[in-house]
């Protein structure tokens, strides 16, 4: 692999990062948040306008035809800037429908590739864990059809979704099935999150009535697709967690360079000095484990799903720690409201959980070194 961006890549970060810093800085976040808003439709539009959705998508499926690696460099800037958005939802939902087959799927994966339509995925049952052999929404026959009844918690955007892929057993086997939000039994029930920046949901499936059509995957070809997807996404939270990180460094690095105590910046101190000096090793060694892990799942490298396990069980770990030291390094201030450090630290603590904590990650490991 090579060990650094392409022209073409570093093209991108800068226009994505200027794009957010532009349309979307800090200020308009704490706005939006203070308002109770969800995401901001003008900045939906400009983030689908660039085709930044299905980004890492074939064109046939309405992507630009890139990479995974383009996807961190977009998931990245997502995550320093802190922006509040169903992207993270839509590009998973988009995966996943691009691995599948049949005529909802090509009627619906252009749409929310492009930014049209929005998606989610309902994967984890309420009292669960990521672990997809642990699914109990259970589709049952009828006379004519199927229903649907469970609860679904962790749901990203689900609310601001028009698509939902439910990840659930059909007898002995995984299915997905593809229902509209808005469908009769279905609700959405917003679940309290430290991170007021992305919004997680309880889906409540009442007797859904499912048809045929609606099943979109069984079987195997279901599971594989369930799991690549999440592969796709986790490298995206990885991401965001960098790019929170970096933000945090930088900040805090200005912050020691011009805050002073007893006549001396803070940042003359060693103790200041180690603090920043383990927030670079930190924030540099994800990077490191978050673009190779990409670089491996888009060469279908044999160690793609350690790799990207690892880098998960990193940024878990590392980004808390430089969330913690970055508040360290400003004192008192960092605790306060009135700075937005708090927005990162949030962001990278919903982002430590989401796809399976570092703990999670670490026993997956395990388990691949062990097969």
């Amino acid at each position: 692999m090579d060990f650094d961006l392409s022209k073409p890549q570093k093209l991108l970060r800068d226009t994505v990062r200027a794009t957010f810093v532009k349309h979307y800085p800090l200020s308009s976040v704490r706005a939006w948040v203070d308002g109770g808003a969800s995401y901001d439709e003008s900045l939906w539009q400009v983030i689908a306008d660039q085709g930044w959705i299905g980004i890492h998508l074939n064109e046939d499926c309405g992507g630009l035809g890139l990479g995974l690696v383009e996807l961190v460099v977009v998931s990245e800037a997502m995550g320093g800037g802190c922006v509040p958005s169903p992207y993270l939802a839509t590009t998973w939902a988009a995966t996943l429908m691009a691995r599948l087959e049949g005529k909802v799927v090509s009627s619906t994966l252009p749409s929310i590739a492009s930014g049209e339509r929005k998606g989610t995925v309902a994967l984890i049952d309420e009292g669960s864990d990521w672990n997809l052999d642990h699914i109990q929404s259970e589709l049952k026959s009828t006379s004519n059809t199927w229903q649907l009844n469970g609860r679904k918690t962790l749901v990203l955007d689900a609310k601001e979704s028009d698509i939902l892929l439910c990840v659930v057993r059909r007898g002995s086997e995984l299915a997905i099935v593809s229902l509209s939000t808005q469908a009769s039994g279905v609700s959405c029930v917003e679940t309290r999150s430290m991170d007021a920046t992305r919004k997680l949901y309880d889906v409540v499936l009442k007797d859904v009535a499912v048809s045929h059509d609606d099943i979109v995957a069984t079987g195997e070809t279901a599971r594989s697709a369930i799991e690549h997807s999440i592969q796709v996404a986790t490298l995206a939270v990885c991401a965001e967690m960098l790019g929170a990180m970096q933000w945090i460094r930088e900040t805090a690095l200005d912050y020691a360079k011009t805050r002073k105590q007893f006549d001396r910046t803070i940042g003359s101190y060693q103790a200041v000095q180690h603090q920043c000096a383990d927030m670079l090793l930190m924030t540099e060694s994800a990077r490191a484990a978050t673009y190779y892990a990409a670089w491996a799942l888009d060469s279908n490298s044999p160690d793609a799903n350690k790799a990207v396990a690892i880098a998960k069980a990193y940024c878990s770990d590392a980004g808390r720690e430089v969330a913690h030291r970055g508040v360290q390094v400003h004192g008192g201030i960092g605790f306060t409201w009135e700075h937005d450090l708090h927005f990162l630290l949030k962001r990278i603590k919903i982002c430590e959980f989401l796809f399976g904590d570092a703990t999670w990650q670490r026993e997956k490991i395990a388990s691949l070194m062990l097969c």
